[in-house]
């Protein structure tokens, strides 16, 4: 069995998706298209039922990418049942596609939603008399509190299987002659849908047109109605007001409210958190209230008031887990060693394999932490509001607030915040955005900033961490400035967005986003990673006369070609030195991933070290100690700043190729990223050292 989720965006349809199918979800997207596409399975007694979470969008008219693929889905596929998601504290707008939805030759449900909410406004509805309305089974539910999902789901396997032919709300209008008319054209020829496709046809819809051959027929049962009678000849706007008719007419045996002219708990929010004024600094404040809870070592600022400092909860956790990793690999070294296996077998396992993942996955808790944050923000519908406040900023740099949603999720992941550029209506837009992304800073750019914040700036590793997102954002802003100015010229699109009513998370949404985070993590250091330093510990070890050398000396691969290119970043400060090829050879694989930077560092700054470098205490803190003897603090912030907006990753590249669509701009985006981080990084190093600080 298969059913189909529709609904507008923030309905909950997404929530009720996650309650229905846990762990079995999985996301792809749909064949041709960057929209995303999720499935998963809920399993009954009786049988396994196939769930295909749509797009959310607001009409099946071809406007949006999204629109699109939910309506091709629905008109190609059918699927058995089609759950229609609604917001029961926005009814008539979300009644909008419902109307549509209804004229499908296709079982309906509707999950009336957010129903602990209506209670909260001290509102009633009256499902009885909508499934009256309606004609199809009207279930009251709160997805966010699994309120009604199962009698939902009962309703739904008991209509599965029965037939339903499609209703349109035009039936019973004063186009109702016209449009069985058209139904009947339809249905002698057999297309799909005839209902739907009437009213799509009558409506002028591009697609319905160029996908039937009845269009020029309908043309002239339109052309026959005297145009006076229908205000004018718009039918597109006509059926739509007919629809929103439907709706209003007895909308108030539907809905009864108590008067209440006391603002909503919502709108008293939002007069702080969006204020002109406030709300911008409260959302930095909020930030950086975030990374000090994971990245400080002085939690509560206790050192100030002459108090031992305490670890944040972020460090705290990275503390145990180090100390559990380093003795895991302590025990694996010594069972080898006793094993007698070969040196450099020894060598590739230890100060290989273990040592490039151990110096990564030690700061998971950390990752998985600001993870959560953004995900409590996310659900709490404060992202929405952040969305807001940054299109005032954002406009004056040729983006609007929309650019803002996929900018932020750049703080996750490069590959899918790019890919959710498609929502963004303008090319220019959009290719501006794909070429700001790497300037905000990604999970896997994380350990970076956490290990050299450890090595260089210890007592301020919050304050560190908290300005190179800054110093991202700031770029950006300078990039974005420049690029309007040269590039992309013209008006920025307009930005419409729904405000969601602020909610508490759900404890197993958060379980499960995290769940997602780690597994791809997880998948990503014991494929690419792994495998990455296997071939980093074998060309720091081998000469290219295939000899074994000094682990990581000049004369080994790695090194000869790291002082080849040492030239062109000595003018940034981190390359000077005997030792400046390793920092040069670290960055560099973190073109290709980078988590690599930390890993590349862990097997070239600690050859021959057991155990968690960064956390052990067996190992005298090596790698904190051979860093910090390695880079200024001004050589440091240098080289975190051209990690930070180089190239995010191959992975990146690739994505950004599919959504600029285009060799040319493809290559000009990758110039971009690699010369604004020369650039910066330059300008941090030389400006530093001119003025003498951190040198």
């Amino acid at each position: 069995m298969r059913i189909a989720l529709a609904g507008n965006p923030n309905s909950g349809k997404t929530t009720l998706f996650n309650d229905l199918t846990g762990s079995t979800a999985h996301v792809g997207n749909w064949p041709g298209v960057t929209v995303e596409r999720k499935e998963g399975v809920y399993k009954t007694k009786d049988t396994i039922v196939k769930i295909i979470d749509l797009p959310g969008i607001y009409s099946l008219s071809p406007y949006t990418p999204e629109e699109i693929v939910s309506r091709n889905y629905l008109v190609e596929e059918t699927p058995d049942v089609i759950i229609n998601v609604i917001d029961a504290t926005n009814l008539e707008r979300n009644l909008y596609l419902t109307t549509q939805i209804l004229e499908m030759d296709c079982q309906v449900v509707v999950a009336l939603n957010m129903m602990d909410s209506v209670e909260k406004l001290e509102m009633k509805i009256d499902p009885a008399y909508l499934e009256k309305k309606l004609g199809v089974p009207v279930v009251p539910i709160s997805a966010l509190r699994s309120h009604g999902v199962k009698e939902l789901m009962e309703r739904v396997v008991q209509v599965a299987g029965q037939k339903r032919s499609g209703q349109s709300v035009l039936q019973d209008s004063y186009l109702g002659s016209v449009v069985e008319q058209t139904i009947s054209e339809i249905k002698q020829a057999n297309e799909p849908h005839p209902v739907f496709a009437a009213s799509k046809l009558l409506e002028g819809d591009e697609l319905a047109i160029g996908a039937s051959k009845l269009a020029s027929k309908v043309a002239e049962i339109k052309e026959s109605i005297p145009c006076h009678e229908l205000l004018g000849n718009d039918f597109e706007a006509i059926i739509a007001d007919l629809r929103y008719q439907f709706i209003t007419k007895d909308i108030n045996k539907v809905i009864t409210q108590k008067q209440n002219d006391s603002l909503k708990s919502s709108d008293k929010a939002d007069r702080i958190l969006t204020h002109k004024w406030f709300g911008l600094p409260i959302f930095f404040a909020f930030m950086f209230g975030v990374f000090h809870f994971t990245f400080s070592g002085d939690f509560l600022f206790l050192s100030k008031l002459g108090l031992d400092p305490v670890e944040s909860p972020g460090v705290f956790l990275q503390t145990k887990l180090g100390e559990f990793s380093a003795f895991i690999i302590d025990k694996i070294s010594a069972g080898l060693e006793s094993l007698g296996v070969a040196e450099w077998v020894h060598g590739l396992l230890v100060d290989g394999v273990l040592a490039g993942l151990d110096a990564v996955l030690s700061f998971l808790p950390q990752i998985l932490m600001l993870f959560l944050f953004l995900s409590i923000m996310e659900d709490s519908g404060y992202m929405a509001r952040a969305a807001f406040l940054m299109d005032r900023v954002l406009r004056r740099f040729g983006l609007s607030g929309k650019a803002f949603m996929p900018l932020l999720m750049g703080f996750g992941c490069s590959v899918p915040a790019m890919m959710a550029t498609r929502t963004l209506e303008s090319e220019k837009e959009r290719r501006l955005t794909i070429m700001l992304m790497p300037f905000f800073s990604c999970g896997a750019k994380l350990p970076v900033w956490a290990m050299f914040s450890a090595a260089i700036f210890p007592d301020n590793a919050d304050f560190v961490v908290f300005a190179i997102y800054m110093l991202g954002i700031a770029t950006a802003i300078i990039a974005a400035i420049i690029l309007k100015k040269f590039f992309f010229k013209g008006e920025v699109t307009p930005f419409i967005l729904e405000l969601p009513a602020y909610h508490l998370p759900r404890i197993k949404n958060l379980i499960l986003h995290l769940w997602d985070k780690l597994k791809g993590f997880l998948i990503r250091a014991s494929t690419i990673i792994a495998g990455a330093t296997v071939v980093i510990w074998v060309l720091a070890n081998f000469s290219f006369g295939f000899e074994m050398v000094e682990a990581n000396s000049a004369d080994s691969m790695i090194g000869v070609m790291g002082d080849f290119l040492k030239p062109i970043f000595i003018p940034l400060g981190f390359a000077s030195g005997e030792d400046g090829w390793k920092a040069v050879v670290a960055a560099l694989t973190g073109l290709l991933a980078k988590e690599m930077v930390v890993s590349t560092m862990g097997i070239l700054y600690n050859p021959g070290i057991d155990g968690d470098a960064l956390e052990d205490d067996g190992a005298a803190d090596a790698l904190i100690v051979t860093i910090a003897a390695a880079f200024s603090p001004l050589a440091a912030v240098s080289y975190m700043a051209f990690n930070l907006l180089s190239v995010p990753c191959m992975a990146a590249v690739a994505t950004a190729n599919s959504e600029l669509r285009s060799r040319k701009w493809t290559w000009i985006t990758i110039a971009f990223w690699l010369g604004t981080a020369w650039v910066v990084a330059f300008l941090i190093y030389q400006i530093g050292s001119l003025l003498g600080i951190g040198v």
